[in-house]
C-alpha cells in the first residue's frame, strides 16, 4: 500500500488520497550580462552571472490521468505556448506518458527580464520528478532544461551562478549577499530577440572568445554588489527604443541605490540598497509611478533554493 492511501472504514468504501504539493518558482536577475559575439549556430555567445531573488511565483501539482495547466491570471497561456506545459510533455514523453493537473500563481512580471517562463520550466521538471517518483539525475533534467530555453538549466540550481554558452552552461560560484534589493518593472514588453538584434554583436572566433571568457570570470569571482561596476551590454540599444526602461533606473539611483542595472533584456531594472531604511523610503516615493511594478526582494542563496525548491535541509 502507497504511503498516501487509506481505509475510510465510516463510510465503508476504499478511498486514495491524491497527492498534490506546491513549490516556489523564484525569479533571477542578471548582475552582469556580457554578449561576447555570434556563434556559428546563430545564437549569441554570452558570459552572465545569474542570481535567485525572493519574488516567486507558485505551481502546485497533483496527480492526473492527463497533463494540464491552470492560471488565474488570463493573460498567461495554458495551452502549449507556456513552458510549463512543453516541460511537462517533454518530461513524460520520457517517463512512459505520465500525466499531472498543475496550477500556475503567478507574481513574476511576464516578459520582464526576470526569467519567470524559464524559472517555472525548471521547477515543473523537479516537481514532476517528485510527483511521478522518477529515477532521473539533475544532470538527466539539465539537458532536457536546454532544449527548453536558454536561461532554463540555472534554475536547476539557483544561487550565483555563471552561465556560458547560450546561457546553458551553468558554473556556481559564491553566493552574493544582498538583502536589501528593489525590482522595478515598467509597463513595456521587449522581445529579447529584437534587443539582441539590436546590438552589433562580431562573429568570434574560439580563442577570442575564451581570452574573454577568462577576464569575465576573474571580474565574476570578485563582484560586489555594492561597489562594482555592472555591465548589462543590452541595456544601452533597450534603453534608446524604451525610454522609461532608463528613467527607471535613474530614479532608483536618484532615491538612494547604490548600484542599479537592467535584467537581462528587460523592462525589469534593479537596485542595491545599503540599508533597510533607505530602501523603505525608496518604495515609499515610487507610489507616484503608477505603471511600474515594483518588488522588495533579497537574494536566495543555493542552499535556500534547494531547501525550498527541492525540498531538502
Amino acid at each position: 500500500m502507497r504511503s498516501n492511501e487509506f481505509d475510510n472504514h465510516r463510510n465503508g468504501f476504499y478511498a486514495i488520497a491524491v497527492l498534490s504539493f506546491t513549490l516556489p518558482s523564484f525569479a533571477k536577475i542578471n548582475l552582469c550580462l556580457r554578449v561576447l559575439g555570434k556563434r556559428a549556430d546563430g545564437f549569441h555567445e554570452l558570459f552572465t552571472v545569474f542570481q535567485t531573488v525572493s519574488l516567486h511565483d507558485d505551481i502546485s501539482f497533483t496527480e492526473s490521468d492527463h497533463i494540464s495547466l491552470t492560471c488565474a491570471n488570463k493573460y498567461i497561456p495554458t495551452d502549449e505556448k507556456n513552458l510549463i506545459i512543453k516541460a511537462a510533455q517533454l518530461l513524460s514523453s520520457r517517463s512512459g506518458g505520465k500525466g499531472a493537473a498543475m496550477h500556475l500563481r503567478k507574481r513574476i512580471p511576464a516578459p520582464g527580464g526576470l526569467g519567470g517562463g524559464s524559472s517555472n520550466a525548471a521547477v515543473t521538471l523537479i516537481g514532476l520528478k517528485r510527483l511521478w517518483n522518477l529515477d532521473i539525475s539533475v544532470g538527466d533534467m539539465h539537458s532536457m532544461a536546454a532544449e527548453l530555453g536558454s536561461d532554463v538549466p540555472f534554475f536547476l540550481y539557483g544561487g550565483t551562478a555563471i552561465g556560458t554558452g547560450r546561457g546553458t552552461e551553468i558554473q556556481p560560484i559564491r553566493d552574493v549577499q544582498e538583502p536589501h534589493m528593489v525590482i522595478v518593472t515598467p509597463n513595456k514588453r521587449v522581445s529579447t530577440a529584437k534587443a539582441f538584434a539590436r546590438i552589433n554583436a562580431e562573429n568570434l572566433t574560439n580563442e577570442a572568445a575564451e581570452s574573454i571568457l577568462i577576464v569575465c570570470r576573474s571580474a565574476a569571482e570578485s563582484l560586489y554588489l555594492r561597489h562594482s561596476a555592472l555591465r548589462n551590454d543590452i541595456e544601452a540599444a533597450v534603453f534608446a527604443a524604451f525610454p522609461e526602461i532608463e528613467r527607471a533606473k535613474e530614479r532608483l539611483i536618484e532615491l538612494g541605490a547604490v548600484n542599479a542595472l537592467m535584467s537581462g533584456s528587460g523592462a525589469s531594472v534593479f537596485a542595491v540598497f545599503d540599508k533597510e531604511e533607505t530602501r523603505q523610503t525608496a518604495l515609499k516615493a515610487l507610489d507616484d509611478e503608477v505603471n511600474w511594478r515594483k518588488f522588495a526582494v533579497a537574494a536566495i542563496s543555493r542552499d535556500k533554493y534547494r531547501e525550498r525548491v527541492y525540498n531538502k535541509r
